[in-house]
């Protein structure tokens, strides 16, 4: 063991009766522990967000939307869905029908935006099913003369005031007559599900009707508004939709999950480096803290450091000291603040010690998501912000003159 480690550890401790750490040392290592401890914290709930976000965004939506350039509707959909399939890391494609319409149910009305699609298809490509909690996905006519089906956010069917079995009234313009003025056409549907993803977007203003129903509705014959795609590694869906455009040719473009949820995910990203940058103040606090300590140590051990010196030791080794004295304060703190923040994450998601109010939030409790490249991050800043604080005091340890430092005490 070099004999700077060695004197560096033993300056750290007080040499009082008690035997204990210093006071200035304690205040420096805890100041590091709760500051790297919080970011640890906090960057695992906005992980935890994060991650309760893309979920149910992939959940309910498809990886990659394939749409026509033209915006016309794709009428050959059928021959285009091979195409798709036939791409590497494709795992389901299905037709789907996009459109704003309005839904009506007694003296209540609203504008939507409605979705046709084919059930047993849609399962390929979303977990829509899975969000479903009251009632079922037979959006098809049961007979000629019965009503079609149609699934409704959770939101939405609160504020139109109906449940499964009752009757709504879709109203849309026949989008081949649209720029024609024409009596907006209207269609009653039988409410047979409720979904809930927990996103309000969704849940207040999004409906399912069979892909039937919906080009009748919207007067589209036999075209559709796109195909959803499922990609096996959904991180690697704008890579997948760039493999489908090269295959489909210039008439169509592929837009993936990420590029349609852009401005969202961007808001997560400044809100997490954010409170990383407010907490990381903390950490700075302690920097000071570390900078006081080892100054007065040095003030305290001024004739030791003259005596090193008029012994042979170079500045260089004696400004080593202290850097090795901030070294171990920043080791220390690091070490304790990790451990610290990791039971208090493992704390948050194993028992929910901290709720949320669900119909302000879509969870009911704060989401925890701990990544090991956060915990190595943290760690090895605090260190290195602790190593930075440790320049002045060793540098005005390394400039005493063992003389002046010997005569004066």
């Amino acid at each position: 063991m070099a004999y700077e480690f060695f004197i560096a550890r033993r300056y750290l401790s007080s040499k009082r009766k008690s035997g204990s750490i210093s006071i200035f040392t304690f205040i420096s290592i805890a100041g590091i522990t709760i500051g790297v401890a919080a970011l640890i914290f906090t960057l695992s709930m906005m992980n935890g967000f994060e991650k309760e976000v893309r979920g149910r965004i992939i959940g309910t939506m498809a990886h990659v939307n394939v749409l026509p350039w033209n915006q016309e509707g794709m009428d050959d959909y059928q021959e285009v869905i091979p195409k798709v399939e036939s791409v590497a890391d494709v795992a389901g494609v299905a037709p789907f029908i996009y459109a704003k319409v309005a839904i009506a149910a007694g003296t209540q009305s609203d504008g939507i935006v409605l979705r046709g699609i084919i059930p047993k298809q849609e399962e390929k490509v979303s977990q829509l099913k899975d969000y479903l909690f009251k009632g079922s996905l037979a959006l098809e006519r049961v007979s000629p003369d019965s009503l079609p089906g149609i699934a409704l956010g959770s939101i939405l069917a609160d504020n139109l005031g109906v449940l499964p079995g009752e009757d709504v009234v879709l109203f849309s313009l026949d989008q081949q007559a649209a720029s024609v003025a024409t009596t907006p056409k209207a269609t009653k549907f039988k409410v047979v599900g409720l979904f809930e993803t927990g996103m309000y977007e969704y849940d207040a203003a999004l409906a399912y009707i069979s892909l039937p129903e919906a080009q009748r509705l919207l007067g589209m014959g036999e075209k559709v508004t796109g195909l959803e795609v499922k990609v096996k590694d959904f991180y690697q869906a704008d890579k997948v939709g760039g493999r489908i455009e090269e295959e489909l040719g210039s008439q169509f473009m592929a837009s993936d999950w990420m590029h349609m949820h852009k401005n969202l995910f961007s808001w997560i990203s400044l809100e997490k480096y954010a409170m990383f940058l407010a907490l990381s103040l903390i950490v700075a606090v302690a920097a000071f803290n570390i900078v006081s300590t080892l100054v007065m140590i040095v003030l305290e051990k001024k004739k030791e450091i003259g005596i090193l010196k008029s012994m042979g030791s170079t500045s260089t080794s004696v400004s080593k000291i202290f850097i090795y004295e901030g070294l171990i304060i920043g080791a220390i703190g690091s070490v304790l603040g990790t451990g610290l923040g990791f039971v208090l994450c493992w704390i948050q998601q194993s028992f929910k010690v901290i709720s949320l109010p669900p119909d302000i939030y879509f969870i009911s409790s704060l989401p925890i998501d701990m990544r090991p490249g956060d915990f190595v991050l943290i760690g090895l800043a605090a260190i290195l912000i602790a190593f930075a604080a440790t320049i002045y005091p060793a540098r005005k340890a390394a400039g005493l003159s063992p003389v002046e430092a010997i005569r004066y005490e």
